[in-house]
Formats: structure tokens, C-alpha cells, sequence
């Protein structure tokens, strides 16, 4: 239950500072540009809390449906507008400043990512160091060449610190032509680079990572495979595993270390093992049988022991105030491009709509990256703040950019796109809409359920 709090409780600090941000933009843009703004809404629907201020009387709202805001602008085609106030009625501005207003709500997405990044890489991000640990037989990581113990030092031109920035390189360049190249400095001889070849984007992305589907696991110190954490009602507790087990054997084959022993629950989903654990001194014998989660592979709710990083593994990305804004752009710019690129996937179906993530995913993920620590929510935010930012730019009516391609049309044609044809799109895009919504939904459910 607490875990259920905290996701939407994060969720809604999120999504509160998301929408905050885009309409916030809108709503300075329309006011420089010397426009009447009626109403600044946080949510729709019932408002909660309303607020009258300025010299315009502008109404701030914070509505029921925390799901999106809207800024409510001075317009003829809204209702009446005073013959002394015409001139600041959106819909009687030249071009340039509709475009800029409408413009301005995903750049200030894109923008809030950009200091998001900038504070990330100030404060310095952790990880570890991708050298590999093992190669999967006949994938494609070992078709290519990789061998275990080869330290990635870069994919393509980008050099690599982190696993984190190996996988979203090796992702972008396997989205543009199919062909990754990595540098690798091998345990034994000079640095060299191996080229490993995708035939597809596995479709079913969300269910397994993409160092999965590469053949690549990370290089990881062992660990003992101790108990130190139930969850509770998990199949651990249920099977009478204690904190302070040690994991000796399952259906009588030696467990050495905790890798070992996620592998073998997450092999046998549903399936009864016969453990032997060490407890105290004694050697205890128990059944355990693993829940099926998202992926389809086992789970039982426990965690090991806390082992801090070992320091020839570790890690630390972190630059000066300038080169920081340098590479948070750069870093918003990628993201971006790489979201579009993957969305351009899903169209043409070369990824599974099945990786669309609706709001119940989204608040797991918020509570999960608040709970590992600020660098890593504010990770989150950025991510988010940009696929806000690229989805609000597509041309589909009821977007941002349905809006700005209205603008476009109407500076080639010289005249504003007729009412008719603004109402057969809006018509239009309430159905994409609404069908993107529900299954993100139904991907949502299928999800929740097979956890």
C-alpha cells in the first residue's frame, strides 16, 4: 500500500510540475506578445482552488483531472470580445506571434529537460562501467565479436561511461541503420571496434532490456546470495524464507552467487523449486514456487544484501556549470530525436504498440526513480518532459502541432484554413486521441496484471 501512496503520490508531483511548466510557457508568450489571458487551468474539469489576479483579471485554477491544463486566451471565436479589447484577441494576431504562443508550451518541456540535465550532470551521475561480463552464445553480441571482459569504451563517436549511455547509444544507432559500432578495450591487446548487426528492433521492447536481445550481460562482482529483504505476501515469505537465508541449492544444483539465483527464479515462472538454505548454522529444506511477472519470467520479492560498488567499477559522469549546459542540450537534443525515432517505429510497425506506457505505468516509474534517490526523479522528469514535448509537436489536431501545421498552411495559402476543415480535423483528432489513450490503458492493464 505504501508503494502504491508513493507512485501517485510522485505522480502527481510530476505531472503537476509537467503541465505547470508547458501551459506556464503558453501563458508568457501570449502575455508578451500583449494578448489577454482569461484563465491559467492546472487540470480540467471541477476547479478546486481559483485564484483572480493581475491587471487582466486573470483567473489561476486548479482543476479536478490533474491529466492536463489549458491556457484560456482572449478570442472572437470564444465569445463576445469588446470593441476596445479586439486588438488583443488571439485570434486577431499576426502570424508570427499565434505560432510563437502555440510553440511555446513543448520548448518549455524541452527546456525544463535541459535544466533538469543541467543539475544532473552538476551534481555528478554514478553508474558502472560497461565492461561485459557475458556474452550469449550465437547472439548477436558474440556474431559481432564481443567477448566477456571487454571494456566498451564507445558506440559510434559517443564515448561510454556508463551502461546507461551504452544502451540508449547502441538503441539510437541501431534506429537509424541498423548497424552498431562499438569501440571495446579487450582484457588483453589494443582497443578495437566490433560491428554487431540488427535485423529488427525487438518488437517486444518493453519485456526485456535491450542488452537482452544484444546477447550482453553486464560485468558484475558475485555476490553471496544472502537474504535481506521480503516482501510482504511474496513468494518468498510464503515459501518461509527468512532474512539471514543463505540459498545453498535449488532442485539440487549448487547456487554460488545472487546472479546465479536470479537467473534460476526468473527461468521458472509458476514452477516449484526445492531450495536448501542455510539458517543459523542449520541446512533447512523448502518449496518455493515463483510468481509470473511482466516479461513472463519469475519473481519471488526478495532482495540481497546491500554491497557498495566496488571502486575499479564505478563510474562518476559529472562536469563544471558550462560544460554541463553544453551537454544537457546535447543530451535533450538525443532524447528527443531518439522518442521521434521510436515513435516513427511504432507507426510503421517495426515496434510493438505494446512499448506505449499510459499513466499507471508512468506513476510505477515516478514512484520507483523517487525512491532510488533526486538525480534519478529528476532523470525521470526530463524523459518525460521531452516525450511531452515531442508528442505535443506532431501534426494531429487537438495538439500543439495540429495547431502549428494549421499556421503552416495559412502562410503558403495567404488565408487561415477554413472552420470547416479545422472542425473535421479536431473531429479527427479526438480520435486518434482518444484511441492512442486506450491502449496505453490497455497496455497499462495487461501490465498491472502480469506483474
Amino acid at each position: 500500500m505504501g508503494t502504491v501512496l508513493s507512485s501517485v503520490f510522485f505522480f502527481v508531483v510530476a505531472l503537476g510540475i509537467l503541465i505547470t511548466v508547458h501551459e506556464f510557457g503558453h501563458f508568457w508568450v501570449a502575455r508578451k506578445a500583449g494578448i489577454k489571458v482569461l484563465r491559467f487551468s492546472i487540470g480540467f474539469g471541477k476547479p478546486l482552488w481559483m485564484k483572480t489576479a493581475g491587471p487582466d483579471q486573470t483567473e489561476y485554477v486548479l482543476a479536478a483531472i490533474p491529466l492536463g491544463g489549458y491556457v484560456r486566451m482572449l478570442d472572437e471565436r470564444e465569445g463576445e470580445v469588446a470593441p476596445e479589447e479586439l486588438h488583443r484577441a488571439f485570434n486577431r494576431q499576426p502570424l508570427k506571434k499565434r505560432f510563437a504562443v502555440v510553440v511555446a508550451g513543448p520548448l518549455f518541456n524541452f527546456l525544463l529537460a535541459i535544466i533538469a540535465y543541467w543539475f544532473i550532470f552538476v551534481i555528478g551521475v554514478t553508474g558502472m562501467k560497461p565492461i561485459i561480463g557475458e556474452v550469449t552464445p550465437d547472439s548477436i553480441a558474440a556474431k559481432g565479436g564481443l567477448e566477456n571482459g571487454d571494456h566498451i569504451v564507445a558506440v559510434g563517436e559517443r564515448k561510454t561511461p556508463t551502461w546507461e549511455v551504452v544502451v540508449v547509444a547502441m538503441l539510437e544507432d541501431a534506429l537509424d541503420n541498423g548497424e552498431v559500432a562499438i569501440r571495446v578495450q579487450p582484457r588483453q591487446g589494443p582497443e578495437g571496434v566490433r560491428v554487431i548487426q540488427f535485423n529488427s528492433i525487438p518488437e517486444d521492447m518493453n519485456r526485456g532490456g535491450l542488452l537482452d536481445y544484444v546477447g550482453i550481460r553486464p560485468y558484475r562482482p558475485a555476490i553471496p546470495p544472502v537474504i535481506d529483504k521480503l516482501a510482504p505476501g511474496g513468494a518468498a515469505e510464503k515459501a518461509g524464507i527468512e532474512v539471514g537465508d543463505k540459498i545453498i541449492s535449488a532442485d539440487g544444483e549448487p547456487i554460488n552467487d545472487w546472479a546465479t539465483w536470479v537467473d534460476y527464479v526468473r527461468a521458472r515462472p509458476d514452477q516449484k523449486i526445492m531450495l536448501k538454505v542455510e539458517r543459523q548454522g542449520k541446512t533447512i529444506e523448502l518449496a518455493l514456487t515463483p510468481t509470473r511477472i511482466e516479461g513472463g519470467v519469475g519473481k519471488i520479492g526478495a532482495g540481497v544484501r546491500f554491497q557498495a560498488m566496488p571502486s575499479d567499477l564505478k563510474s562518476v559522469v559529472q562536469y563544471g556549470p558550462g560544460a554541463a549546459l553544453v551537454h544537457a542540450v546535447s543530451k535533450t537534443w538525443n532524447m528527443s530525436v531518439l522518442t521521434l525515432h521510436m515513435l516513427g517505429k511504432m507507426v510503421i510497425g517495426d515496434i510493438a504498440l505494446s512499448n506505449l506506457s499510459g499513466p499507471i505505468s508512468i506513476a510505477r516509474y515516478a514512484g520507483y526513480s523517487a525512491s532510488i534517490g533526486f538525480v534519478s526523479f529528476l532523470t525521470f522528469l526530463a524523459v518525460v518532459s521531452i516525450s511531452l514535448g515531442v508528442l505535443n509537436l506532431l501534426p494531429v489536431p487537438m495538439l500543439d502541432g495540429g495547431h502549428l501545421l494549421y499556421y503552416v498552411i495559412e502562410f503558403f495559402k495567404g488565408s487561415a484554413v477554413s472552420e470547416a476543415a479545422q472542425m473535421l480535423g479536431q473531429k479527427i483528432g479526438i480520435a486518434m486521441l482518444l484511441s492512442m489513450m486506450l491502449l496505453a490503458f490497455y497496455n497499462d492493464i495487461l501490465r498491472f496484471f502480469d506483474r
